[in-house]
């Protein structure tokens, strides 16, 4: 039995080094750690239990038969962050470049189904070179299981994807069907097909990072989540939106400790917020003095940049917020941004997170490209990602709510619990300029004067409609409250709602325009 023991010992020690210093060697040259160097940042220290460690592909032809390594190309198995339970599966580059194979699908496919009937979220560190060719088809018939289990489990656990290295092909729908994508600059690329196809098909030149870098991917696509400067950092990261999220569906997110005071008054947004509502300000100054010290992890911050969406905390419980940005084509909506939004209401959604709206939005993002790209349709998943929710929900009226982007931003019609707007609030169907062209458009046309009269009656209709006080003595708004109080509202409405209990209709599932 001890010969056993040492037998079984230095297997193990082989799979735990893995192909040789040279290959190692090699993955350290492109900038890249290996797959244990990577689960050992990941995951805290001595938490991994490895499955599966001495599995072996069975393929034979084009030598297949003679390169057998342990393990095949994939690292599987369990382990903590912040002593949580999380399931993970890990692409060693220097095994058949991580490509995928029958055994090294099947592997993913246990973890994957392990990770479901435990409640607990699922990270996939991706560095492979997607479908190993030598195998064929099965290796095909792979993809498509992992993309199953990953649309089962989608709302039921947080899946979170890591690209650090190449991913190609079909391999590319894998990491686009989870939750959250990290990529990390210079080192990863996603695309369908690779510069050499794209080159031959079309005439253009184009290298991997132009095509499918994750700079392409954080500001122009939205593949990507969060895109990291080098994998130390991007792993840091991963490990801080795991601390946010709950394990899975039938959890609330982890408290934190409630050491910011829920009555502190924020004196800054009086500052902050300029009166005037055609001057710009940065919502994120908003959100960093209302949330707990001011620390919001920002979801596509590269990505649809006139809408914020992040995780923080109020109180020490995690919320999503979902907030327009003047700095940014003064904040309108358009395809990227209610893309953005919706994806990211439709996640705290499945995960109960609360969620909370800054509105300051002077309407939907005019022009033919925006209507012929399909505004309407784009726009309208934000209104059905809202509409669906049934998580706590507090809107919050900064300064400008317009016409349908108004609707669209969780009012008080599609379902907010509670509605507040600042002294500052606008809400109409259009701005005063716009309005009295329409109404007034003949009577101003007559004037001896036009510009005064159309002066006259802006201010006529901004008076009569769009007083700060016109919303609010209507029921669309529950309060109007001190900018200063903005915080202790929301933390004494969340507290409030923390209980709520919403059901939808039966279905099977609803019709979403995606």
């Amino acid at each position: 039995m001890r010969a056993y023991a040492e037998e079984l010992a230095r297997i193990q020690e082989s799979v735990r080094v893995g192909p040789g210093d040279e290959a190692t060697r090699r993955q350290h040259a492109r900038g890249k750690m290996t797959v244990r160097e990577r689960l050992g940042l990941l995951l805290d220290d001595g938490s991994f239990t490895e499955v599966e460690g001495l599995r072996r592909h069975r393929a034979s032809g084009f030598g297949m038969e003679a390169k057998r390594p342990y393990g095949d190309g994939v690292v599987t198995g369990w382990g903590t962050i912040e002593g949580r339970t999380v399931f993970v599966y890990a692409h060693d580059f220097r095994i058949f470049g991580g490509s995928l194979g029958e055994a090294h699908a099947q592997k993913i496919h246990k973890i994957m189904d392990m990770a479901y009937a435990a409640g607990a979220p699922l990270i996939g560190l991706n560095d492979g070179a997607g479908a190993r060719i030598q195998e064929g088809v099965t290796g095909l018939a792979g993809y498509g299981g992992i993309f199953q289990r990953s649309v089962r489990a989608s709302g039921v656990i947080p899946q979170i994807s890591v690209i650090m290295g190449p991913c190609a092909g079909g391999a590319t729908y894998s990491p686009a069907l989870t939750d959250f994508v990290f990529m990390v600059r210079d080192t990863a690329q996603m695309f369908i097909t690779g510069p050499d196809v794209v080159e031959a098909v079309t005439g253009e030149k184009v290298t991997h990072e132009e095509l499918g870098g994750a700079g392409v991917h954080g500001t122009m696509t939205g593949v990507a989540t969060f895109v990291s400067d080098d994998e130390i950092s991007c792993l840091e990261d991963v490990r801080h939106l795991v601390s946010m999220l709950p394990a899975n569906n039938q959890e609330f997110p982890p408290e934190a400790l409630a050491d910011d005071p829920e009555e502190r008054l924020c004196e800054a947004l009086l500052d902050i917020v300029p009166a005037d509502p055609n001057r710009p300000y940065d919502m994120r100054d908003v959100i960093a003095e209302v949330i707990d010290h001011g620390e919001l992890v920002e979801i596509h911050e590269g990505w649809a940049a006139n809408i914020v969406c992040g995780l923080g905390r109020i109180g020490g419980h995690v919320v999503g917020v979902v907030a327009n940005q003047p700095m940014s084509f003064a904040g309108v909506l358009d395809i990227s941004a209610s893309e953005k939004a919706a994806r990211f209401v439709q996640f705290c959604d499945a995960f109960n997170i609360p969620i909370v709206t800054f509105v300051d939005v002077p309407g939907f993002l005019p022009g033919t490209d925006q209507e012929h790209g399909g505004v309407i349709r784009h726009g309208a998943k934000l209104l059905y990602a809202y509409c669906n929710a049934t998580v706590p929900r507090v809107q919050v009226i900064v300064r400008k709510a317009y016409g349908g982007a108004y609707i669209v931003m969780d009012s008080r019609s599609i379902g907010a619990d509670l509605s507040f707007a600042w002294p500052s609030n606008e809400i109409a169907v259009m701005g005063a300029d716009g309005a009295a062209n329409v109404i007034f458009r003949k009577d101003i046309a007559a004037a001896p004067d036009p510009a005064a009269r159309r002066a006259e009656r802006i201010a006529e209709y901004r008076e009569q409609l769009m007083h700060p006080y016109y919303a609010v003595e209507r029921g669309l708004v529950d309060d109007i409250i001190d900018p200063r109080e903005t915080r202790m509202v929301l933390a004494r409405s969340l507290a409030m709602l923390r209980g709520k209990s919403a059901t939808l209709p039966q279905r099977k599932h609803g019709n979403p325009p995606m």
